[in-house]
């Protein structure tokens, strides 16, 4: 009986295939979506292995550029700075996440944390940026709509032309004709997301985990399916072709426009954040209460010179075995640095209080889930920003401390306080360029497989629950039917 329905089932999605083949809607509708996906995909692909490009090319100009400086005061190396790139990871060519709004580069110099800068939304016009259609969008809010257009009349049109009676009356139940159907519109999924599994290819050859790759393709195959259930479960519940197209037409926009905006919006209402003047005038007012780091005798080191001059059994900071301004340099950019990110760690936390409260969103959209998903798994989701900024921040920190370590123990005192009089004083206040080496080697990537995987529980959880609900609703809905 089981191969019966089986092959029932495959006679029925041959038929509704056959159909579809017949309908020039339905082969256009078909045409578009693959080949929107196919050229967003080539497109975003060869646009982001540019970006791949510039970025590493600009950062080994960085690192060559910022070694090349001849001998100099380190502390005139310190304001120079020195600038972190952030490469596109291989599966933003499929979904380029956040990256488009945070920012691909940071300048890092002493005494200050720099925000991350050319983001490609800010450099776009408004018209630009409504016309950015990257492969996850196409796949997550259109492809929806285009199976929606094909499918919204599977079981419907068999009810409204009162053929339905006579297919159950021949023996093929209803969960036969419903799942027939269904099989249907899986081959169209199919065919919608070749375009996602050969980029997928590439990027497995280009680095990525194959696991995380096949979880991406997994998800948003889940995605789909939940959108097959969702038109066969309306197919099925209402008898005349324009109800259910009507209500498919709701939900998507509900699931796939409303939703996502409310998530966004009580996102941020649940946890506001101080805007930027605010938080400035925050950092600012902090900052007065430490010491200028350019000044050894601010009072405010005084505590570390009586500490530094008992150690050492001196009574001068002319005495000290090491340059007092150096060391003075070491503990301002040190306290400075706390202060920073501590406003920073606050602030990151907010962002990702709220991203946290918009995927809750996911048990309610099956577009917000994938969208988690989706971005976790291309490492391009917030979690990923954040650790760019903490690391460029570990390499910014060290790089000046670097530098204040030389101030500190390759020059002396004295040639510091005198290096203003004179060519020959400036000479003597500069350390040889062997001391720039420390900047070498930055290079970013995202987290490994099993941290996103596990940061994408949640959403693979969401469009299982999904999934298992529908197919409930549609059990329910076909035995009243039959």
């Amino acid at each position: 009986m089981s191969k019966i329905h089986l092959a029932q089932i495959g006679c029925v999605a041959k038929d509704e295939l056959r159909y579809w083949s017949r309908s020039k809607l339905a082969i256009s509708i078909l045409t578009i979506g693959i080949v929107l996906t196919l050229s967003s995909v080539i497109v975003t692909a060869f646009k982001m292995h540019e970006l791949s490009e510039i970025r590493h090319s600009m950062q080994e100009t960085s690192e060559e550029t910022f070694m090349e400086q001849p001998d100099r005061h380190p502390h005139r190396m310190v304001h120079y700075g020195h600038y972190a790139f952030r490469a596109p990871s291989p599966l933003s060519m499929l979904d380029p996440g956040v990256d488009a709004h945070t920012g691909n580069s940071i300048f890092l110099e002493g005494h200050r944390q720099n925000s991350a800068m050319f983001a490609e939304q800010e450099q776009s016009t408004g018209l630009t940026k409504m016309g950015s259609l990257s492969p996850a969008f196409i796949v997550q809010v259109i492809a929806p709509l285009l199976l929606i257009l094909i499918g919204y009349s599977s079981v419907s049109r068999e009810r409204e032309s009162q053929t339905l009676s006579f297919i159950l009356s021949q023996g093929t139940s209803i969960f036969t004709l419903i799942f027939g159907k269904g099989l249907a519109l899986f081959f169209v999924v199919c065919l919608i997301l070749l375009p996602l599994t050969i980029s997928g290819v590439f990027a497995v050859l280009l680095g990525e985990s194959l696991a995380i790759v096949g979880g991406f393709l997994a998800g948003y195959m889940m995605y789909l399916l939940v959108w097959v259930l969702v038109i066969l479960l309306f197919s099925t519940l209402f008898s005349k072709k324009s109800e259910s197209f009507t209500a498919l037409t709701f939900a998507w926009i509900l699931f796939c426009i409303a939703m996502p905006r409310i998530a966004s919006s009580t996102a941020s209402i649940s946890v506001p954040t101080a805007g930027k003047l605010e938080t400035d005038f925050a950092v600012i007012a902090s900052l007065r209460k430490l010491g200028d780091g350019h000044n050894a005798q601010d009072p405010a080191f005084t505590k570390l010179k009586n500490s530094l001059l008992k150690r050492h059994g001196v009574d001068s900071i002319e005495k000290l075995p090491f340059n007092f301004r150096g060391a003075v340099a070491s503990a301002s950019e040190a306290e400075l640095t706390a202060v920073l990110n501590q406003f920073a760690e606050d602030r990151m936390l907010q962002e990702l209080q709220q991203t946290l409260v918009a995927r809750l969103f996911g048990w309610l959209s099956p577009k917000v889930a994938i969208r988690s998903l989706s971005m976790i798994s291309a490492g391009t989701s917030v979690e990923t920003h954040h650790r760019f900024i903490r690391e460029t921040e570990e390499l910014r920190f060290r790089f000046v401390q670097s530098l204040n370590k030389a101030h500190m123990e390759k020059l002396s005192y004295r040639d510091d306080v005198n290096r203003n009089k004179g060519e020959e004083a400036r000479k003597k206040a500069s350390v040889s360029s062997t001391n720039w080496q420390m900047i070498q080697g930055f290079r970013f990537s995202p987290a490994d497989a099993t941290t996103r995987f596990t940061r994408s529980a949640d959403a693979y959880a969401q469009l299982t629950l999904w999934i298992v609900f529908l197919l409930l609703f549609i059990g329910y809905t076909g035995r009243r039917v039959q």
